[in-house]
């Protein structure tokens, strides 16, 4: 009987790209006894499934052979629980961090630039920085010491070649070594050799420095998200109030048990999952449920933990320890949907692993078989075979995919549209489902009035009366109705005796008139209303719309209705995606009511009352039907289901949180941008497509006419050069897509 899986999870410091976290997930997967491994770059963990008792040392010395800090996340824990979020980016120099036994960086790794540092260290001060600080400035002492010692320049770019590439070529054999024989180092080095062997060394040394500032900028991406995803849990509050032997005391809330009583006064955020006991009060929901207004909650009602306490004094029954409260569930729920998504290699790594050792091959077979086979000069066919080696340099192929990404991805910022990295601009060209959060992403974010229904008055008269008893207030209902006010230019004249009634609304003196404006039912226990004044309030609700009715003078004066409405170009925006081939669907915390009535409107199916798990779950639903899912969203309670998707796209208005876990954000919250992200993904793969046409469709013509005997050296490397020009042309014209 086999035994069930059990799993282990690392920490790893330094991985900060998908061949960072392939390479490593090749080296573990060669050792014995692991059944399978999930490595995540923005989590920068590995979980490692074995059936078996695990050998940890095995383990840790893999991975530090390749250069990466390593860390066992809590020792002498195997299975689900073996969690832990505070260990990325260590400065691993073998100190032992928690209790988890650690492999520091050792000879087989120390060349290795990826960064180990302690969270919150400049990007400027890790190791990586300081090496390609150190190349760069290698590079231009070069061209200052070739330009006044010409007989020289040759050897100082040699030597400032070095600088860079011996690090990489370190990293390149001790990948062979581990299983990952041609990586993108491997490449980075061979086209550096090659260029070297046609002395070209001036070259080679500028695209070495160039490989590692893109690398540099790869990493400082990676750290931002990372400490964004670890962030989320400042949501909660460090400390709680909490009722012990009658009195009340402020402990840490990291220390708040199962069944303890805390105090929440007004405007603090709740410190956990719990159930209220005491007290009422408008509970500010939009970091958990996406919730467009605060929400009316009493004695036991649930509460979750970083939501905001409006106003009132509520003592609340904790259901859920600090470990496993709504944001820690959040944050472990971000960082296992990452988990779960499998590395995307670059394209030109994918492809070398047949294109160079092949080139490499031929190479060779082209300089030693005619001579031992057929009697052909040595001198002749060694000369044929190291013109192959040169028509083989991958430097065309080695730019032509980064430049037409580079371009798209340029093109995209300048229009608002940021993608992270080439990875997520190949993936929207697959996308075929898209799932819109509504709260701040397909709407507005803020109520607004939709509808004024007078009775007895107008409509500018029942605004003035609303607006002054809602005169000083910060609830969203009361500013939608100052700012219709401000809009409409109606007088608030001051109301006196103006106070709040807990849980139904606001009443004072306007003018000699006694008002009173609250909900349909609150105003219904001070007036009798006539039946079609019911009717209008039930149609108003009907739509989505929240009703404020306005009393005066013992009389209905007035309903206000107000909505979170779509954004302008909303359904424009759905529209586009339709025409494209593209499902979209609506996930929301809101009330099903609300979200049936906006998706009406949009022309898109809804899903509503969801937490953050249920649209993860969601995701993963149309997933599980074949879609390549991108999901949208602004807020927290987006970030498990912008992880879990195959591509998640944060609006501009958003959280930090939202735009560092997704894979693209919208900078300027337009619904239709989304549709011109698959659009420019299409543009800029088929660019790609006509690059590596061109790059090997040259490469074959030069391959031919060398064995023939036609062309020689010189044609070869121009053949590379041209090559590399033309697909770095083709690539720019991106720049100039309009969509």
């Amino acid at each position: 009987m086999t035994s069930p899986l059990r799993q282990t999870r690392f920490k790893i410091g330094g991985m900060d790209c998908a061949s960072c976290a392939a390479k490593i997930d090749t080296a573990v997967r060669r050792l014995d006894g692991i059944a399978d491994v999930s490595v995540s770059v923005t989590g920068a963990s590995m979980t490692v499934s074995h059936g078996g008792p695990l050998n940890d040392d095995r383990v840790l010395r893999q991975v530090a052979r390749l250069g990466y800090g390593i860390v066992k996340a809590e020792a002498g824990i195997d299975g689900p629980a073996a969690t832990a979020h505070d260990h990325a980016d260590h400065d691993h120099e073998g100190h032992d961090h928690r209790g988890g036994r650690q492999i520091a960086k050792g000879a087989a790794g120390s060349s290795h630039p990826h960064s180990h540092v302690e969270p919150g260290q400049p990007w400027w001060r890790t190791r990586r920085a300081a090496l390609t600080l150190a190349c760069a400035a290698a590079v231009l002492a070069a061209y200052g010491i070739g330009h006044l010692l010409p007989s020289a320049e040759r050897w100082v770019f040699m030597a400032a070649l070095l600088v860079g590439l011996v690090p990489i070529a370190r990293r390149a054999l001790m990948a062979a070594l581990a299983g990952t024989p041609f990586s993108i180092e491997m490449l980075m080095t061979i086209a550096a050799a090659g260029a070297v062997m046609i002395n070209a060394t001036e070259e080679a040394a500028a695209v070495v420095v160039l490989f590692l500032i893109g690398e540099l900028l790869e990493g400082v991406a990676a750290r931002r998200a990372r400490a964004s995803i670890q962030g989320l849990a400042d949501l909660v509050p460090k400390t709680a109030l909490v009722e012990r032997g009658g009195s009340t005391v402020e402990v840490p809330a990291e220390q708040l048990g199962v069944g303890d009583v805390i105090v929440v006064r007004p405007g603090d955020r709740i410190p956990a999952d719990g159930e209220i006991v005491e007290g009422s009060s408008d509970i500010d929901e939009a970091p958990v449920t996406g919730e467009s207004t605060p929400k009316r909650k009493g004695v036991a009602d649930t509460v979750f933990a970083g939501t905001i306490n409006s106003d009132g004094v509520l003592k609340v029954r904790v259901t859920a320890a600090a470990s496993d409260n709504t944001i820690a569930r959040v944050v472990r729920l971000v960082e296992e949907a990452q988990e779960a998504k499998a590395p995307t290699e670059r394209f030109i790594d994918r492809f070398s692993r047949t294109y160079t050792p092949g080139v490499l091959a031929v190479g060779a077979l082209v300089a030693v078989l005619p001579p031992l086979v057929a009697g052909g000069d040595w001198n002749e066919w060694i000369y044929k075979g190291l013109a192959i080696l040169l028509i083989g340099c991958p430097c065309a192929l080695v730019i032509s995919t980064p430049a037409a990404i580079a371009a798209g991805l340029a093109t995209g910022a300048r229009r608002g549209l940021l993608m992270k990295g080439g990875a997520v601009l190949e993936g929207f060209r697959r996308i075929t489902a898209v799932a819109f959060d509504k709260t701040g992403t397909l709407t507005a974010g803020k109520p607004v009035v939709t509808d004024i229904v007078a009775y007895g008055r107008d409509e500018r008269g029942v605004l003035a009366l609303a607006a002054a008893l809602e005169q000083g207030s910060s609830h969203p209902l009361a500013v939608a109705i100052l700012d219709r006010a401000k809009a409409a230019k109606a007088p608030v004249p001051p109301a006196l005796a103006a106070r709040a009634i807990s849980g139904k609304g606001v009443e004072g003196s306007v003018g000699g008139v006694a008002a009173f404006l609250g909900s349909g039912p609150a105003a219904g226990e001070r007036v009798a209303m006539t039946e079609a004044q019911r009717l209008a309030i039930d149609s108003l609700n009907g739509q989505g719309k929240t009703v404020s009715v306005l009393v005066a003078d013992g009389v209905v004066a007035g309903l206000i209705a107000m909505r979170d409405e779509p954004r302008p170009d909303a359904a424009a925006g759905i529209a586009a995606l339709k025409a494209e081939g593209i499902r979209a669907v609506m996930l929301t915390g809101d009330n099903r009511r609300t979200a049936q009535a906006i998706a009406a409107s949009l022309g898109i199916e809804a899903r509503a009352e969801l937490l953050p798990q249920d649209k993860q779950r969601i995701v993963g639903e149309l997933q599980s039907e074949g879609l390549k899912v991108a999901k949208v969203g602004d807020g927290i309670n987006d970030a498990p289901a912008l992880a879990a998707a195959d591509i998640g796209i944060a609006m501009g208005g958003g959280t930090d949180v939202a735009l560092e876990t997704a894979d693209a954000a919208i900078l300027h919250g337009r619904v239709r941008d989304v549709a011109s992200m698959v659009r420019l993904s299409r543009a800029v793969m088929a660019n790609i497509g006509q690059n590596i046409t061109v790059a090997l469709g040259l490469k074959a013509v030069f391959l031919v006419t060398t064995i023939s005997g036609i062309t020689g050296l010189w044609p070869a490397i121009l053949a590379d050069t041209g090559a590399t020009v033309l697909v770095t042309a083709n690539a720019m014209r991106l720049l100039r897509w309009r969509g």
